[in-house]
């Protein structure tokens, strides 16, 4: 009797110690600490299958999984490790309308549901019934032309682009995505605390969770770029991840407001368009919602080429994936020969600029300066297994 009192003591202690390790929770310090899928009852086949799903695609450069802050699996393209950086493109929106969150507790912004004209004057037109929110859920009703402004991204000046773009219809009424939207988001942080968009990032979020290696790029004439382009690893991209996974709360300072998150992953729009997939996304305040059903909720970061930082808040995961990047010095767009072009087809300026690198009369690496994914990075089959990547992700969390 005594023998199977101790056996089924040692048993409950067993039992108590996985419970404890399976709920323990941390932040990355300097480095990120690593535990095993078997540490959380996750089922190495499961990560296995979704690292396989997304290196298909050879244009995959970096996966990493984190659960409950540990790190518990990574994989990288040959010639790239966990230094190397991505560029972000659109996943860059959810970054810098965190600030917007942040400019509401500090009072410098009183409410999103005040008129953009409060904070921007040139807005005191019949621009003047656009809201905060509205830029922020992609429902601004500014003029919205095929390219989605992407061609904003060739200007030397796109604040001065972005004054110009009129009213198009009623907002509030349509989701369309406008990266004019994320780009007066910078202007208004910028007249409310005298700060670029770039300088409050470092200072509100980056210096609190402990990313110190990133750029930060600005077009040519100094206007951060707030639709897009931060450079930084996969496992940096991870830690703002975190960051929301964790309610804005970074080991004990609310470095976002947990009401703003929260607000963050509610849907506002619960479907928007299939550009490339079927799977139904939503979308709320410059997040996606890739999943929200019986299985599970997975709001996600998403840019251009396939480009992801997915989150599972009920069950602590970030899943990040980034393409191949070939990064170039510098964080202030300089477009060398190509400044005196008016680019109005940026897939036609994509192609030609890629045939006359590849023949030698340019250099793309050396004749320009700003964030370029070449062909490499660009995805293909990642977005054919789109769906089965949500549904590995919830996945993990199941029995």
């Amino acid at each position: 009797m005594h023998r199977f009192n101790q056996i089924l003591g040692t048993l409950l202690i067993c039992i108590m110690t996985c419970n404890i390790s399976a709920q323990e929770k941390t932040f990355p310090r300097e480095e990120w600490q690593s535990k095993e899928a078997s540490d959380f009852e996750i089922d190495q086949d499961k990560i296995d299958t979704l690292f396989n799903l997304s290196f298909e695609d050879s244009a995959t450069q970096s996966v990493v999984l984190i659960k409950n802050g540990f790190l518990v699996g990574e994989r990288y393209a040959d010639g790239y490790d966990q230094l190397s950086y991505g560029t972000s493109w659109s996943m860059a929106k959810s970054f810098y309308a965190a600030l917007i969150g942040i400019s509401l507790e500090l009072g410098e912004i009183s409410s999103i549901d005040d008129n953009v004209g409060k904070y921007l004057s040139y807005f005191n037109d019949d621009r003047s019934v656009v809201t905060i929110r509205d830029l922020l859920n992609m429902t601004s009703g500014l003029e919205f032309p095929e390219h989605e402004h992407e061609n904003m991204f060739f200007r030397n000046d796109q604040m001065e682009y972005v004054r110009s773009i009129g009213m198009e219809k009623s907002p509030n009424t349509l989701f369309e995505y406008n990266n004019v939207n994320s780009m007066l988001l910078g202007d208004i942080l910028l007249q409310v605390t005298g700060k670029k968009a770039d300088t409050l990032l470092r200072e509100r979020i980056f210096d609190k969770i402990g990313i110190d290696d990133a750029t930060l790029w600005q077009d040519g004439t100094g206007s951060v770029m707030t639709y897009c382009c931060i450079d930084m690893s996969a496992r940096d991209y991870s830690k703002f991840g975190l960051l929301f996974s964790r309610n804005g709360n970074w080991d004990g300072d609310q470095v976002i407001p947990a009401d703003y998150v929260n607000e963050t992953f509610s849907t506002f729009w619960e479907s928007t368009p299939n550009w490339w997939t079927d799977q139904k996304r939503g979308y709320s305040l410059h997040w996606w919602i890739s999943k929200n059903d019986e299985e599970g909720t997975i709001f996600n970061a998403s840019g251009k080429f396939g480009q992801y930082i997915f989150v599972d808040r009920e069950n602590d995961i970030i899943f990040t994936r980034i393409t191949k990047y070939h990064p170039m010095p510098g964080s202030v767009q300089n477009w060398g020969i190509f400044k005196y072009l008016d680019i109005n087809n940026v897939d036609l300026w994509i192609n030609v600029t890629r045939i006359l690198h590849k023949i030698g009369l340019i250099d793309l690496s050396k004749d320009l300066t700003t964030p370029n994914t070449f062909a490499d990075g660009e995805s293909n089959e990642f977005y054919t297994n789109y769906g089965e990547v949500i549904d590995a992700i919830a996945d993990l969390s199941r029995d």
